[in-house]
């Protein structure tokens, strides 16, 4: 079993909130560029391999400026993202543009930066001609259907929404070359937060076979495939994180013995690189005890969304309490007027006591980003601790300036009720 660290002590962490308040999330720059150069290296066997970091997992720049140094491109899925990917150099196919019920101005706003197109649909490709133009590589999406399990978060392929069939692809890529277009990728992804090394191996492993017979059957090339992510994170203690290595070279054998040898393989992972590297920081509140013990954060729902939202695992500690007993069980809360705002149900921790800081691990990915306001709640900071030891603010707490900043108080000032 694994220990669940934070970077930094009880003492780091009170100091650190003499001026950044809780909540707030906390990065560690090193292990991020670590993590980072790990799943580079388990892929250098193929010079053309490209990360391109799930931009929806972290959208703060700072974190992106990171990544590109590194060498990692973005996977783009809006408007907002294609312009966070501008703003720190990122241009051409450094962008891969993945989205789905896409209107017009986002296909143009990533054509404009000569992003990579993956197309999820075949009726997509005579809407982005009219009104951007068909870029000279697309890619397309492809959902595998009972040819493929997904998992328990994006759920079986033949019900996602994503993709086309493989009946499609046929006649998509036949649509595409009889329009003049040479470069072509294929992508697909099925699954998320999954830690069988082997299921990525099988993905490529089909996506190989995929692109061997639409090369035949269409006389076209293939410039790259694309697994997708879906690399998942041990959540819990116990479990064990995705051998990359192994990933590597299963692809690679794959790769040999069928003959590659100017194939690309592009991913476009997001919450194995930035997720284990981020926490939660929150301090206790309130303690209550009804029928069952609650111990209240001064964090929410709004700040990590993924316990409440579909009973996700996250580790708690307390800090400074690691080596007591973890025999006082509980539910730990936030303040929503939903009783699903809870990060724990019948937790076993080191019993903490009101004004004891608490850390949630592995908010790295898919926990800030998906923040929301409801009941008035407002998003926490971001904060990053640099490579030097030093800790800077990367976004700063919302006001309740910006919560109200949308709406017109002096319009109801004529405003007959």
């Amino acid at each position: 079993m694994s220990e669940k660290k934070c970077p930094l002590n009880r003492e780091q962490l009170e100091e650190l909130t003499k001026e950044f308040p809780t909540p707030f999330h906390l990065y560690d720059e090193a292990a991020i560029r670590a993590n980072a150069r790990a799943l580079k290296a388990a892929f250098a066997w193929n010079p053309g391999f490209k990360e391109y970091f799930a931009v929806k997992a972290t959208p703060n720049p700072y974190l992106m400026k990171i990544l590109k140094s590194e060498g990692f491109g973005a996977d783009c899925s809006s408007y907002p993202e294609l312009l966070l990917s501008e703003s720190i150099g990122l241009s051409g196919e450094e962008i891969i543009f993945t989205s789905n019920d896409t209107p017009a101005y986002e296909y143009k706003k990533a054509v404009e930066l000569g992003a990579i197109i993956n197309l999820d649909d075949l009726t997509h490709i005579e809407f982005l001609e009219q009104c951007a133009g068909i870029p000279e590589l697309v890619c397309f999406r492809y959902n595998p259907g009972p040819l493929k399990e997904g998992n328990a978060i994006i759920g079986n392929p033949e019900e996602a929404k994503y993709g086309f069939t493989r009946d499609q692809l046929f006649e998509g890529y036949r649509i595409l070359r009889d329009k003049g277009v040479k470069r072509f990728g294929l992508h697909t992804m099925v699954a998320s937060n999954e830690l069988d090394a082997k299921y990525f191996v099988e993905t490529a492993h089909i996506l190989f076979d995929l692109v061997k017979e639409l090369s035949a059957e269409l006389g076209i090339e293939f410039e790259f495939i694309n697994i997708g992510g879906g690399i998942g994170i041990p959540y819990k203690p116990e479990e064990m994180p995705v051998d990359l290595q192994m990933v590597g070279e299963g692809i690679r054998e794959l790769y040999e013995a069928a003959g590659f040898t100017s194939l690309d393989l592009r991913m476009e992972c997001g919450r194995m690189v930035t997720g284990p590297f981020g926490w939660l920081v929150s301090r206790v509140l309130h303690k209550k005890h009804t029928y069952k013990q609650y111990v209240g954060l001064d964090s929410c729902m709004a700040n990590l969304m993924r316990p409440g939202m579909y009973g996700a695992y996250h580790h708690i500690t307390v800090p400074g309490k690691e080596e007591q007993a973890h025999d006082f069980v509980c539910d730990v809360t936030g303040s929503l007027c939903e009783n699903n705002d809870k990060f724990a149900i019948d937790r076993a921790l080191a019993e903490p006591e009101i004004g004891d800081l608490v850390v949630i691990h592995d908010a790295g990915a898919h926990g800030h980003s998906m923040g929301f306001n409801y009941n008035g709640k407002l998003r926490s900071s971001e904060l990053l601790l640099r490579e030097d030891g030093t800790t800077v603010q990367i976004r700063r707490a919302e006001t309740v300036e910006d919560y109200f900043a949308t709406l017109d108080f002096k319009g109801l000032e004529t405003f007959e009720a």
